[in-house]
């Protein structure tokens, strides 16, 4: 089974692992004794599935979420049910990837006009006046 990202990009079960835990926080003695925490990780570096481009900005998007290994760690303890904090783990993991897979626009470097430079040069000096005007009146 896989888990389908984009029309045409989807990871595998296998590239997945899941770690359950004891979550913290309130609850009382659910917590204690349920292990409801879900600890995804997702072997991004070493995943066929995902192109160099994807690989690139999905290191930059997770931020400390990327191990050095490689690999993308989220954390879910919200809810009390392990089904669902497992539900939002693998959520978090595929919008994380989609975010990763929107190429970002390239930005087109704008000059600013001439007129735009004397109005902000004309703004300085009137300012400057303004202030030059404010010290002691000579009698």
């Amino acid at each position: 089974m896989s888990i389908a990202i984009t029309d045409t990009l989807s990871i595998e079960d296998w590239e997945i692992t899941e770690q359950f835990t004891r979550a913290g926080g309130p609850g009382g003695q659910n917590v204690n004794k349920v292990s409801s925490a879900v600890e995804l990780r997702f072997e991004a570096e070493r995943s066929p599935s995902l192109p160099g481009p994807v690989k690139n900005r999905l290191r930059r998007l997770a931020g400390r979420r990327w191990t050095k290994e490689g690999a993308v760690v989220i954390r879910a303890s919200e809810e009390r049910s392990q089904a669902r904090n497992r539900e939002i783990a693998r959520e978090r993991l595929v919008a994380l990837i989609r975010k990763a897979c929107e190429k970002p626009k390239r930005r087109i470097p704008t000059r600013v006009t001439q007129n735009q430079k004397r109005k902000r040069l004309d703004a300085k000096k009137k300012r400057g006046e303004v202030k030059s005007m404010r010290g002691r009146v000579d009698p």
